[in-house]
């Protein structure tokens, strides 16, 4: 395997082009990346609360609440109160957002599909292994170890 220091300048320049590539296409949506996978995970899991959201788009929980707001403001969601729980909120989409999200995911879907044609026969299925034995390996290892005490501080 190359140096650490390669593989990982490889993974993030690979990350910035896909992620230009997804900001142009959301763009012709109005829409960001945050926003659109908002979309997508509300229409997936219809009543999701704000909690279960920020875990999923690995954000704090008032900035959650912060882009809802304005999701809704635009018509796309609206929350509603749980059932059994009156201080907990649930998260649904509006007919349009609904509609928006399953034209973007469309969209994304064929663009990916147009990104990632033209490899080698089975290099791809090859790549998904490799990249998912590294995603289980990455998300074992989310916490930094210590580095010591920051600068600055007392000695």
């Amino acid at each position: 395997m190359a140096n650490s220091t390669q593989f990982y300048e490889l993974i993030k320049e690979l990350f910035l082009i896909l992620d230009d590539g997804d900001r142009q296409l959301f763009n012709q949506f109005n829409l960001t990346a945050t926003r659109y996978y908002a979309l997508l995970h509300i229409n997936e899991e219809p009543g999701i609360s704000l909690s279960q959201l920020s875990k999923r788009l690995l954000c704090d929980k008032s900035n959650i609440t912060r882009i809802i707001k304005s999701m809704e403001a635009d018509g796309l969601v609206r929350r509603q109160q749980h059932q059994q729980d009156g201080r907990a909120l649930q998260l649904y989409l509006t007919d349009y957002g609904r509609n928006l999200s399953n034209r973007v995911a469309q969209a994304h879907l064929t663009y990916n599909q147009f990104r990632f044609n033209g490899g080698e026969a089975g290099s791809n299925t090859k790549l998904v292994k490799a990249l998912g034995s590294l995603k289980r390996q990455l998300s074992q290892k989310r916490q930094p170890p210590l580095a010591g005490p920051p600068l600055g501080g007392a000695s």
